[in-house]
C-alpha cells in the first residue's frame, strides 16, 4: 500500500478531533442534536483551517444512523462510505474545473432522484468562489427552494467573490486561522504517534512556518520526519525547510537596537549564505520589530502569537528600550526594506539601512525636551536671588565710589 501522508492519515473524522475552531464546532454539533440543519451552508477562512474537512464531517453527521453528542458514529454504513469516499449520495465537486452552468445544469438533474442508500443526498462544493456568474445565476433558485433531501455545503478562501445572493441564502461559518498553542499540541501528539521525538525550538519553527494553517503545519513536519531520524533538532528543521534561525532573527534584532554593528552584519552574512529569500527574511525581521512593540503596549501581548520561550526572549530585550526608539528604528526598517525591492543591489540597499539604524540616536520624549525647555525660560526670565554670582554683583555696586562730580 503507498504511503498516506499526514495531512490525509490526520484528517479528523468527527467534531471532536477538529482543533482550533471551537465556536462553529460547537455551533454545528447543537444544530445536529437539535434538528437544525441549514439546506445550505458555507465555510469561509483560509487554506488549510477545516473548511472541507467539517463539510465532510457535517455530510456524515447528516446521515448517520447512531449520532453520539452530535458527532457521527463512523461505524454505520453511510459513515464507512462516506469515509471511504465511495458514497453514492455525496457529490463533491471542485469548484475550479466544473465553474459552468452545463456542470450545474446536470448537478440539478441529479438531485431531482432520491437517495439511494443514505438519508440524505449531500452537495459539496469546494472553493465555490470559482464558478461563472451564469452558474451561480442556475444554482439560485434551488439553493433557495431545495429538495426535502438534498443539502449544500460550500467551502471557499475568497467569500468576497462570491454573489451576495448567493450568500444570503447559506448559513456562513467563518474559520479562523489555528493558535500557535493549538498546532503546537497538535503537531506534538502526530510526532509521537509516529514513534519521532522533536525539540521544542524545532517545532516551533514548524508551527510559525505553517501561519494557523493545519495543512500546511502537516506537509512541513512530513518533509521534517523524512530528512531527520527519531530524534529531530531545530538545525534538522533550519536545514531541510531553508529557514532563517530565529537565532540568526533575533541577534539582528539586537545588534540594531544596542548599536551593534558587527553582530547585526556578521547575522546577516550568516543568512546570506542558506540561500534565505531576501523577502522572506525581511518578513521576518519586521515581524520581529513588532512583537517588541506589542511588548511595549499593555494588553496587547496576547496579539504576539509566538511560542512562550520566544516571548520572554523578545519581552526581555523589549524592556531594555523606549518605545519611541523601537518605533524609530521599525519605521527606518520598513523605509530602507521598500527601498530594496526597487534596487538592483538590494543586500548593499539593506545593509546601508542597518548603518542608518545603528547610528540613530536614541529618541528623547517630546514631554521631556518641553520640560527642559519651560525650566530654562523659566530661569532666564525669573533669574534665582541667592546665586553667588548675584550677591558678588550686589557687594560690587554697593561698594563703588561715587562720582566727584555728584559730591
Amino acid at each position: 500500500m503507498s504511503y498516506l501522508v499526514l495531512a490525509r492519515k490526520s484528517r479528523p473524522q468527527d467534531f471532536d478531533q477538529v482543533i482550533g475552531q471551537t465556536p462553529v464546532v460547537k455551533t454545528l454539533k447543537n444544530s445536529i442534536t437539535r434538528s437544525r440543519i441549514a439546506h445550505a451552508i458555507l465555510f469561509s477562512g483560509v487554506r488549510g483551517v477545516g473548511k472541507t474537512t467539517l463539510a465532510r464531517i457535517m455530510s456524515k453527521a447528516i446521515n448517520c444512523e447512531q449520532i453520539e453528542n452530535g458527532n457521527p458514529c463512523n461505524s454505520c454504513q453511510s459513515c464507512i462510505e462516506i469515509t471511504a469516499g465511495s458514497s453514492l449520495d455525496l457529490y463533491e465537486i471542485d469548484g475550479a474545473s466544473n465553474r459552468g452552468i452545463q456542470e450545474i445544469r446536470e448537478l440539478k438533474e441529479k438531485i431531482r432522484f432520491l437517495p439511494t442508500s443514505s438519508k440524505h443526498k449531500v452537495i459539496i462544493i469546494d472553493e465555490v468562489h470559482m464558478l461563472t456568474t451564469e452558474a451561480f445565476n442556475a444554482l439560485l433558485k434551488t439553493l433557495e427552494e431545495p429538495p426535502d433531501h438534498v443539502y449544500f455545503m460550500f467551502a471557499t478562501t475568497e467569500l468576497h467573490k462570491i454573489p451576495i445572493t448567493i450568500l444570503s441564502r447559506c448559513q456562513r461559518y467563518e474559520l479562523k486561522r489555528v493558535s500557535a498553542e493549538d498546532l503546537t499540541a497538535h503537531f506534538r501528539r502526530l510526532s509521537k504517534e509516529e514513534g519521532l521525538n522533536i525539540d521544542d525550538a524545532a517545532l516551533s519553527l514548524i508551527v510559525r512556518e505553517s501561519e494557523g494553517s493545519v495543512r500546511d503545519g502537516l506537509s512541513l513536519l512530513d518533509q521534517v520526519f523524512s530528512y531527520g531520524e527519531k530524534d529531530i533538532s531545530v538545525e534538522d528543521v533550519i536545514e531541510v525547510l531553508g529557514l532563517v534561525s530565529r537565532d540568526s532573527i533575533l541577534s539582528i534584532t539586537r545588534g540594531l537596537l544596542e548599536k551593534k554593528s558587527g553582530q547585526a552584519l556578521l547575522a546577516l552574512q550568516e543568512t546570506f549564505s542558506f540561500g534565505v529569500d531576501l523577502k522572506r527574511f525581511t518578513s521576518d525581521l519586521l515581524s520581529a520589530f513588532r512583537a517588541l512593540i506589542l511588548c511595549k503596549i499593555e494588553g496587547c501581548q496576547e496579539l504576539i502569537d509566538i511560542p512562550p520561550q520566544e516571548f520572554a526572549e523578545f519581552k526581555k530585550l523589549a524592556d531594555l528600550h523606549s518605545h519611541s526608539t523601537i518605533h524609530m528604528k521599525l519605521n527606518m526598517l520598513m523605509q530602507g526594506i521598500e527601498e530594496m525591492r526597487y534596487s538592483s543591489q538590494p543586500r548593499l540597499v539593506l545593509e546601508n539601512c542597518f548603518f542608518k539604524i545603528i547610528q540613530a540616536d536614541e529618541v528623547v520624549p517630546v514631554s521631556k525636551i518641553l520640560g527642559r525647555l519651560d525650566s530654562l525660560l523659566s530661569q532666564s526670565v525669573n533669574p534665582p536671588e541667592n546665586t553667588a554670582a548675584t550677591v558678588q554683583k550686589k557687594k560690587t555696586l554697593t561698594n563703588r565710589p561715587r562720582p566727584t562730580h555728584l559730591l
